[in-house]
């Protein structure tokens, strides 16, 4: 397992990022931190220049293991389960145009709020239906970039909370490039168990975040990295620890945390 973190390529409204925009920057700090790869948060791949970035990332060695898409609905209100078709389709293009960045930086797309929420209002029968479209057209576009949904805690959201509710929805849609990210904060909300979640994602598992209870670097809450990491070896998960955390008490200082409390479980 490695580690990475993070950064909005530009500044957003979402807190739980240790850097937002000046991307060189901030891209050049988390390499000197002693990061292993660096997890892009990107609102819309029109607002970046592919060349300047890809130069940057080479120059510091530094992969892309996932693209953050939330921003697209936080900043936009696009979701693949708004009521307006428009919207959708707007949403839709939205993570197609993701997919290719991603298949320039060899990275997976992450599928957040981006699904959309406020699904009483609609229904969940509605609400899978166009997200099973959604998802399908989005696999179609680049069958080599693997699509990973969050589940996302019920104050976010009111769809797909849990590693099972992923899960049955992944078995509906029997798509081999669609998994499951998961992450710790939102895991200590809404699983029984992390580690026996953990252990029912298993191969659908693609991408792990990062942070503990209060939404600061690990370390910070009460969360059990070492139990998390172990179970995470056992399952045989070889990806990316990604941090999504607040920049608290400051953006370094929460950086260079995650790493020196990780790193002491990390197997060797």
């Amino acid at each position: 397992m490695k580690l990475s973190i993070v950064v909005s390529t530009q500044p957003a409204s979402f807190s739980a990022l240790a850097y937002q925009g000046r991307l060189e920057e901030n891209i050049l700090r988390i390499k000197q931190l002693g990061y292993d790869g660096v997890e892009l948060a990107v609102r819309d791949p029109k607002l970046l220049s592919l060349e300047q970035l890809v130069r940057c990332l080479r120059k510091n060695n530094l992969p892309v293991p996932a693209i953050g898409t939330g921003q697209a609905f936080g900043e936009e209100g696009l979701s693949f389960t708004h009521p307006d078709q428009k919207i959708r389709r707007q949403a839709v293009n939205r993570i197609v145009s993701q997919i290719d960045l991603a298949g320039h930086l060899r990275a997976m797309v992450i599928i957040g709020l981006i699904r959309g929420k406020g699904i009483s209002e609609i229904g969940l029968g509605r609400a899978e239906a166009w997200l099973f479209d959604a998802l399908t057209e989005c696999a179609e576009a680049n069958k080599n970039i693997k699509l990973a949904i969050e589940p996302i805690n019920r104050y976010e959201t009111d769809f797909i909370n849990t590693v099972e509710s992923g899960l049955r929805f992944l078995d509906r849609l029997r798509l081999d490039s669609v998994g499951l990210l998961l992450d710790t904060f939102h895991m200590n909300i809404e699983e029984p168990s992390i580690l026996d979640s953990i252990s029912l994602a298993k191969d659908r598992l693609f991408h792990v975040h990062v942070a503990d209870s209060n939404r600061w670097h690990p370390g910070a809450g009460h969360i059990d990295f070492q139990g998390i990491v172990d179970r995470l070896d056992r399952v045989g998960y070889q990806g990316f620890l990604s941090a999504e955390i607040l920049p608290e008490p400051d953006p370094d200082t929460a950086s260079l945390s995650t790493i020196q409390f990780l790193r002491r479980w990390l197997p060797a």
